[in-house]
């Protein structure tokens, strides 16, 4: 990895001008070094993150527009735009779009780790993937997704 630059990244642009179809949600990598990474995300409304763990990485999330639910180590809780979203490692959490309008937001996690490489691997999986697919190529990238619950998953 190279180090990083000054600049500035404009809001159409991204590392490589990639944009990723993470399970009908759009990420658009900003920055990436070994210790950081960022991405935009567009999230439609009804899409969601189900509850994970980053067992090595710091997440954090900047809600740009729109409402977010979150389960965070099993409390639920909502975030609006101008909200700063802390999710230390080791801690499950789960985001959801259950409003009626897309939310957008700055996500980054510290250290980068494996997530950049399992964002490809996720790329155009589709609407329709094998959810043991998802689940066992997150784990090899050091991404645990927790067993459902009923309340989680609900819309």
């Amino acid at each position: 990895m190279t180090a990083m630059a000054p600049g500035i990244v404009k809001s159409g642009e991204s590392i490589e001008q990639i944009r990723w179809n993470i399970l009908g949600q759009t990420y658009v990598p900003k920055q990436m070094t070994e210790e950081c990474f960022s991405w935009h995300a567009t999230l439609p409304p009804g899409t969601f993150v189900p509850p994970h763990i980053h067992p090595d990485q710091d997440e954090f999330l900047y809600i740009l527009e729109g409402r977010f639910t979150f389960l965070l180590d099993g409390v639920e809780a909502i975030g609006e735009p101008g909200d700063l979203v802390k999710l230390p490692r080791g801690v499950p959490h789960g985001i959801f779009n259950k409003s009626e309008s897309a939310i957008k937001t700055l996500f980054w996690v510290t250290p980068a780790a494996q997530l950049y490489d399992l964002f490809w691997a996720l790329h155009n999986m589709g609407p329709d993937a094998d959810p043991a697919e998802i689940v066992a190529v997150s784990a090899a990238h050091a991404i645990d997704f927790l067993p459902p619950q009923d309340s989680e998953t609900t819309q």
